[in-house]
């Protein structure tokens, strides 16, 4: 490669030379013929012979200049040419003295100096003051004067001009050369970094479009283009419920077009029961170049399909069979209660259907809890909420006097002095139920003897429900999962506390629903601090 490289520079190199000196030259030749005609026409002719050799060195010199091949002879043998206009000026002269030649030896002084350096100054300026003074020497009607000396001093200053600026051409050009060698690696670098990513985006399994700030498309791959949403005959789209139908300006690419920014936004294409419907995630995320500023977006899209399909038939499942539990439990709590009214019941055995009718409880509000989820998965948040201007702070205080027993049981102390007067534009029951799932768990995997603190109040803009434990705490690791369903971490798991891993979930849904968040902190071996954050006012403008 290297070898290659070098011979195409030599080979540049020789050929450049071979423009050079047919170029001088032709220059030269072409001013020579115009003072032959010019002499000829005005008859200023003293030595014919002289002017004849002259005239025939002339032309010889440029038709050798044009057909020699000088890339193909030494460099020395080239620079025989101006040494013989050297003499083709001398013998004007001598020709015609009067007329004023000498000038006419800048042409291979300079010639000379750029071709030769140091040694072709050298060479100039004596070989010219050799034949100058030479032809004045054999000119009787010659007198001394100062351009005896003044002409080889100018040669030799022209020639040391030519000489420097060669060399600055010289320098320059060698830069220039090294500048495009370094862009040509740099282009070259550039379009095997660019292969090496086009061969990557086009071996994946999702799809990648990069997006210019004014909504053009730069990069799709291969991936992208067998996608729903990249083909012409496109399926009608639907929402992440799979049955609210999604207008063209709100899919994802029109989104991401119009620079808006998003994560894992699921779209059904196909309608529901179409054996061919496809669900696709996408993800938009901000491009920034150089200086950080905004360059676009980068818009992934991936089919999860399967995943779906797999998630959606498990809550099916769970849905039916916690539905089918429900009836005979209901029937059981009945029964049970009926036999609690007899008051002739022994005290053992009323202490045994208590115990019964608590665990019966207990089971039915686990199967409401997964019923809710269910639904919650398969239509997005599917509460039904009723809002209203509500003070929550009797509703968190209920919730605190219902957890009283289990309180209790477990020597737990509950300090519910941090509730004030708190308003919100909230559904009470639903917010009582939010409220009695933290306090629960708050007890439940609190220490024993431990201390629960629950507060509520208020700013301008939102309400604010704080539930605080000193229990175990939750691992950094398992933190941002706590609100998925059916999580239970791993301490929880390997203890005897019961659980579905739901209650968390449906209270975030509750809390969504309202126009609000949950957000945790927990410290392990320090214990958990839960927020609720819900709207003063009516963020909807309607109740729902």
């Amino acid at each position: 490669m290297a070898s290659s490289s070098a011979s195409a520079r030599r080979g540049g190199s020789e050929r450049t030379r071979e423009r050079t000196l047919l170029l001088n030259q032709l220059l030269f030749g072409g001013v020579v013929l115009l003072a032959i005609i010019l002499i000829v026409t005005t008859g200023a002719i003293y030595d014919v012979s002289a002017f004849a050799a002259a005239t025939l060195l002339a032309f010889f010199a440029t038709g050798a200049a044009i057909i020699v091949p000088w890339d193909r002879v030494s460099f020395l043998v080239g620079m025989l040419i101006p040494v013989v206009d050297v003499v083709v000026i001398a013998l004007l002269i001598a020709a015609s003295p009067d007329t004023g030649l000498e000038l006419l030896w800048v042409f291979p002084a300079m010639w000379l100096g750029a071709a030769l350096g140091l040694i072709g100054v050298g060479v100039a300026t004596v070989l010219i003051t050799a034949c100058y003074w030479l032809v004045i020497g054999l000119d009787p009607e010659r007198t001394f004067t100062p351009g005896v000396v003044l002409l080889p001093l100018t040669v030799a200053a022209v020639a040391t001009t030519s000489h420097f600026s060669a060399r600055r051409a010289a320098a320059h050009h060698v830069l220039l050369e090294r500048q495009s060698q370094q862009l040509r690696q740099s282009v070259e670098r550039a379009r095997r970094q660019e292969d090496l990513v086009t061969d990557v985006l086009d071996a994946v399994d999702f799809g990648v479009i990069r997006i210019r700030t004014d909504g053009s498309l730069v990069v799709t791959n291969e991936a992208n283009a067998r996608m729903p949403q990249a083909s012409r005959d496109t399926s009608r789209p639907f929402a992440a419920d799979g049955i609210t139908a999604l207008p063209p300006d709100d899919l994802p690419l029109a989104r991401a077009r119009r620079g808006e920014f998003f994560e894992d936004e699921l779209v059904w294409y196909g309608r529901p029961g179409d054996a061919r419907r496809r669900a696709l995630r996408s993800t938009a995320r901000p491009v920034f170049d150089t200086d950080m500023k905004q360059a676009g977006a980068i818009v992934v899209t991936r089919d999860v399909t399967a995943e779906e399909l797999a998630l959606r038939a498990r809550e099916d499942l769970v849905a039916s069979v916690s539905h089918e539990l429900r009836t005979p439990l209901t029937s059981i709590t009945g029964y049970v209660e009926l036999a609690l009214d007899h008051d002739d019941l022994p005290a053992s055995v009323r202490r045994s259907l208590e115990i019964a009718q608590r665990n019966i409880e207990r089971l039915l509000d686990l199967v409401s809890d997964t019923l809710a989820a269910s639904a919650a998965s398969r239509r997005g948040v599917d509460l039904t909420i009723h809002r209203e201007l509500t003070d929550l702070a009797p509703v968190v205080q209920a919730a605190i006097e219902a957890a009283g027993p289990r309180v209790a049981e477990r020597g737990i102390t509950i300090d519910g002095s941090g509730i004030e007067q708190t308003f919100a534009f909230a559904d009470a029951g639903r917010i009582r139920q939010v409220v009695d799932n933290l306090v629960s768990n708050a007890i439940k995997y609190g220490r024993e003897g431990g201390h629960v603190e629950v507060g509520a109040t208020q700013d301008s803009d939102h309400a604010w429900i704080v539930v605080r434990d000193d229990g175990t705490g939750i691992s950094e690791q398992e933190l941002p999962r706590l609100f998925e369903r059916f999580f239970r971490a791993d301490a929880v798991r390997k203890t005897t506390t019961h659980g579905t891993g739901l209650g968390l979930a449906i209270s975030r849904d509750i809390a969504r629903a309202h126009g609000g968040e949950i957000t945790v902190q927990s410290t392990l071996g320090v214990g958990t601090t839960f927020v609720v954050r819900l709207p003063v006012s009516d963020p909807g403008g309607a109740t729902s």
